[in-house]
């Protein structure tokens, strides 16, 4: 098979390094890629958002699976367009992304299926937003409606963050709209399937370290770190999730006729009152992707190929049964302004250990250097009979990257330690 994914993050890496395993690949693309990626696939400078781009590259390249890592390209409709050239694409159309693009379109596809979700309001001025933050007090929960890069979510604990929050958030890039939501109480959690519209497989559960710092303090980021399988994520949970999430929201956007297919991801609160949604993404998460599919035995180019044409079968993966925990090394002052161009070395010291991965996010490679070019750069992973042993293995090789403006957090995976 001839691929090609769009992305040039963290969790593009890790979809390229599995599906450069598969004895079906013949030959792997990524779209723009990174210095990490260029290692297991041929990178290529697409406008991943440009349908014409995409498409164009696909049919001169006779590519028989677009995978579509980001929520960018299906918010530009590039899916749509590569289907209707007849091209097998493994994402959302930019109709099912709704569940991503649109906060308050979650919401409203949540309360339609019933699946549990905090209390909300919708707004399209910053007054009526502060309005109900009066009637309602803090703390409370202020989102973009649109998309701002995982990073238009603001806890506000006090009144006067919250009304900063609004004022933020209007002026910011996923502004327009505020979706105001009760602050839910309990264990954050991700969980993922893969679907082609019909049939649904349970692919894994993960915890994320949304906050930038130690003891999940400072502002919130795309992921400082993440770790599979979470402890606090148990089978029954699963269960619960399945049947009172996944399958009736899935069962309304096909009511809709928007069925959805591709990887959906549920973020949830794990509260007294049993799992509640906190958001849905259209892809896989970033940094949970590169700390679940290291764990996963089964080929998984296969398995999206059916997703895409509407084959999946109902039939489990196939997991390893260590744990796997990555910790992402972000640019000093991530995620506000940070340098780029800063040398990276020790990378092939850091992964030298059979269980350990070095994956790439914002890095690329320069006359035989790696240098930091975005904002989270590196996710160190590491595989281990259980979390502690993870854990101790991300970190020793964590220690071995020389990286003078680099940071990371020092207690990913403290919730299951």
């Amino acid at each position: 098979m001839r691929v090609l994914v769009l992305g040039g993050g963290g969790r593009e890496h890790a979809l390229c390094w599995s599906i450069a395993q598969s004895p079906k690949l013949e030959r792997l693309w990524c779209a723009p890629g990174n210095a990490g990626i260029s290692v297991v696939a041929d990178c290529v400078g697409l406008d991943v958002e440009s349908a014409e781009d995409v498409v164009g590259f696909c049919r001169r390249e006779m590519i028989d699976l677009l995978v579509v890592g980001p929520e960018a390209p299906l918010a530009a409709g590039v899916s749509d367009a590569a289907r209707e050239a007849g091209i097998a694409v493994f994402g959302p159309s930019q109709a099912a992304a709704m569940l991503e693009i649109s906060k308050a379109f979650s919401k409203e596809v949540c309360v339609a299926s019933g699946a549990p979700t905090a209390a909300y309001g919708v707004f399209d001025t910053p007054d009526a937003a502060k309005e109900y933050l009066e009637q309602h007090g803090a703390p409370i929960v202020v989102k973009a409606d649109g998309l701002a890069a995982g990073k238009g979510v603001i806890v506000a604990t006090t009144m006067q963050d919250a009304q900063n929050a609004i004022d933020s958030i209007f002026d910011g890039p996923g502004g327009g709209r505020v979706v105001m939501e009760e602050m839910l109480v309990g264990e954050e959690a991700s969980f993922f399937v893969l679907t082609d519209g019909d049939t649904v497989l349970p692919l894994a559960g993960a915890q994320d370290h949304k906050r930038a710092h130690d003891g999940d303090t400072g502002p919130n980021t795309g992921g400082m770190g993440a770790y599979s399988p979470a402890p606090a994520f148990t089978a029954e949970i699963e269960c619960v999730v399945m049947e009172r999430i996944v399958s009736p929201v899935l069962a309304e956007m096909r009511a809709r006729g928007m069925p959805y297919s591709g990887v959906l991801y549920v973020g949830l609160m794990l509260t007294a009152e049993g799992p509640k949604v906190i958001e849905f993404n259209a892809r896989f998460g970033d940094p949970e992707c590169q700390c679940i599919l290291p764990r996963l035995v089964t080929d998984l180019l296969p398995v999206l190929l059916d997703c895409a044409n509407g084959t999946l079968k109902d039939q489990p993966l196939n997991w390893k049964s260590d744990s796997c925990l990555t910790v992402v090394m972000a640019a000093q002052g991530y995620p506000g302004a940070y340098t780029r161009g800063d040398t990276i070395s020790g990378l092939d010291e850091a992964g030298a250990h059979a269980d350990t991965l070095i994956f790439h996010a914002g890095t690329k490679a320069q006359d035989g250097v790696t240098l930091s070019n975005g904002g989270r750069v590196l996710g160190i992973t590491a595989l281990g009979p259980d979390i502690t042993a993870a854990r101790n293995r991300a970190y020793e090789a964590t220690d071995a990257i020389q990286w003078e403006n680099g940071f990371f957090r020092s207690d990913i995976g403290w919730r299951a330690l």
